[in-house]
């Protein structure tokens, strides 16, 4: 029975697929795979030959590989390595190279031989590169073939750097790379105009050859490709879905990146579910969009023809599920964020008491205050309440090196009206000026353009937070020591981190926290700012009273929205509001018409978040309830 549950669960899926609670669980499972094969090759006298990928996916499996190594005696030396692809053109010793890659997270920590590692040369002659193709073709068939090929997944569906389009039945060769893919790695090289347009890549073919094919994929930003890949139909548009047609393939994911798939994401459509609160209000606002019908004409038949037969049944009369799923979401908005004064609180999002609360908006970077909660940071100030914005990192990589010029140079022209000597500002900046023209792609600044850089943020964050309603006092810069690398990667979390944080906690002792809660990008400063408070409250949880009547409400940045299944308050925007956000996003000059990192979204800032809240009040109407401008949405944070 259990094995007729799992495969009703699992019907719309087309591969083999597992699923771990966590990345670091998911790559442990595999490095132990790959370390088996080694130990049985090696009991064999044969080589064990791998096909292996670069990216953030894969890096704690080799992390993982090389602790074995070093902890447990795990031998390379019967290992021969093929790698999946390489840009081009590329310099081996450039930081963006596959070949820096793998020796920095796993080659220069083994016993491998370097003779057996072989990687796509992107130093080579256009009219090189076919016989060097065909060559690395012929070395992997010449070792037996790969005994495993392990893969990430990009947003396009990407296998290795085989882009839409490409055949099945490729080989090696040179590729152009599709213009997502080159966005999802501006990061890497400072901007997507430093990125190679094109790359060498093993084929969908090559590939297939491999005796067991492993692609492995992690968090949300994932999710929607892998449902494509999984459930969807091959086609040349998503190559990852060619591996449906592989005997040997099994994905290997996260939660996170799993949880498009059917059966976690509407699983009312794949088996009997057990039906909680939560889940009951998830599939009735997604009947109600699915057909586009408001959730009070939702009829019997609409239930019963869409897999909620049993929710009706169990639960019915379906009027009576859409009325309590309408009122349920009806709550959530107020026009109050900071708590209604001298009113009934107990169908509202927060408490009517204290009628002026202290408040504190945590912003990861200098503009994800008045981009993602602008209009309520607006709201709650109006409304009288104590409200401090923390700027928790100085944004100093997302300026332009334009822009520093342009301030220094003001600056050296301001001194010389007001008398100033500038002798030594002349000569820092003709220093910048040097170093701004021989800078690589990704070069960290000099300490000087850093500071111009945060204290141009700095300026921005002022203005907006003022404009917003805040004194001075009330506006902190945190500065927090992770992110002052100078570099896209930042350094670990450390104690000092969280201690800054707790101090700034105690010092406001807030009734309400606000917090961006974007956590898409496993790695991004979003998610991490966001565990840094978390284990800060949690810290002084256990010491100090304030605590416990302090609420923590997670925003979203400029990307995305909460489903409206998930949001527990909406706060409604009047268009004079909305046009007042604007202009607190337009303090931000900085981050106006291109940023730095503008994403994969070629809008602006201020129009990313314009939509985004017209959009969330569309969904309300939509559901039928009452038609606003816009909506900023919001989900408690419970400890």
């Amino acid at each position: 029975m259990a094995r007729l549950n799992l495969l009703e669960e699992t019907r719309f899926e087309k591969l083999p697929v597992s699923i771990f609670k966590n990345p670091k669980e998911a790559s442990l499972s595999v490095a132990n795979r790959i370390a088996s094969l080694i130990k049985e090759k090696q009991q064999k006298n044969e080589k064990a030959v791998l096909g292996l990928a670069t990216g953030a996916t894969p890096v704690a499996v080799y992390a993982e590989l090389v602790r074995l190594h070093k902890e447990e005696g795990l031998s390379f030396k019967n290992v021969i390595t093929f790698n999946l692809d390489e840009y081009y053109p590329m310099q081996p010793n450039a930081v963006q190279s596959y070949v820096v890659f793998m020796n920095e997270n796993l080659f220069n920590h083994i016993d491998i031989d370097k003779n057996n590692v072989h990687i796509p040369d992107g130093t080579l002659k256009l009219e090189e590169i076919p016989a060097f193709c065909l060559n690395y073709e012929k070395k992997i068939e010449s070792v037996g073939g790969l005994d495993i090929q392990i893969l990430g997944i990009g947003r396009t569906g990407h296998i290795g750097f085989n882009e839409p389009g490409s055949a099945p039945n490729s080989g090696t060769r040179l590729v152009t790379l599709d213009d997502l893919t080159r966005r999802d790695a501006a990061r890497d090289f400072g901007g997507k105009s430093n990125v190679p347009t094109k790359a060498i890549t093993m084929g969908i073919g090559t590939i297939f050859k491999a005796k067991e094919i492993i692609l492995m994929a992690w968090n949300k930003k994932k999710a929607s490709i892998i449902k494509k890949a999984v459930e969807g139909e091959i086609s040349s548009e998503v190559p990852a879905t060619y591996l449906q047609l592989s005997d040997n393939v099994e994905f290997i994911l996260d939660e996170d990146a799993a949880s498009c798939l059917t059966r976690f994401n509407t699983p009312w459509l794949a088996r009997d579910c057990d039906w909680q609160p939560a889940l009951t209000r998830k599939a009735v606002i997604w009947l109600a969009r699915h057909l586009k019908k408001p959730i009070l004409k939702l009829t019997e038949d609409d239930y019963n023809n869409h897999g909620m037969a049993q929710l009706a049944t169990e639960h019915g009369p379906v009027y009576d599920i859409n009325i309590d799923i309408f009122n349920k979401l009806q709550h959530t908005i107020t026009g109050w964020p900071g708590g209604k004064p001298n009113a009934d609180d107990s169908q509202r999002p927060e408490r009517a008491n204290p009628a002026k609360k202290r408040a504190i908006v945590f912003s990861p970077h200098p503009d994800d205050d008045v981009i993602s909660m602008g209009g309520t940071f607006i709201r709650l100030a109006d409304q009288g309440h104590e409200v401090h914005v923390a700027y928790q990192t100085s944004g100093n990589t997302a300026v332009w090196d334009d822009d520093v010029l342009r301030f220094v140079e003001f600056n050296i022209d301001f001194s010389e009206k007001m008398g100033i000597d500038q002798t030594n500002m002349r000569k820092t900046y003709e220093e910048m000026r040097e170093f701004m023209a021989n800078k690589r792609p990704n070069q960290v600044d000099t300490e000087e353009i850093k500071l111009v850089k945060g204290l141009i943020r700095k300026g921005e964050a002022i203005a907006g937070a003022r404009f917003s309603g805040l004194p001075d006092e009330h506006i902190h810069f945190m500065a927090l020591p992770f992110y002052e690398t100078g570099k896209v990667k930042k350094n670990p979390v450390s104690e000092i981190d969280v201690q800054l944080t707790m101090e700034l906690l105690q010092q406001v002792k807030p009734h309400q926290v606000f917090a961006a809660g974007d956590f898409e990008d496993p790695h991004g400063t979003h998610i991490v700012c966001f565990n840094i408070i978390v284990e800060a409250l949690r810290r002084l949880k256990t010491t100090e009273d304030w605590v416990n009547d302090c609420w923590l409400w997670m925003y979203r940045g400029a990307w995305h929205e909460f489903e409206p299944h998930e949001i527990e308050m909406a706060v409604p925007l009047s268009p004079n509001e909305v046009e007042r956000k604007k202009l607190a996003i337009f303090k931000h000059q900085s981050q106006k018409d291109i940023p730095v990192f503008p994403g994969d979204d070629p809008r602006e800032f201020w129009q990313r978040a314009e939509d985004r809240n017209r959009e969330t009040a569309r969904i309300y109407d939509d559901l039928g309830l009452a038609d606003y401008e816009a909506m900023e949405a919001f989900v408690r944070f419970h400890f």
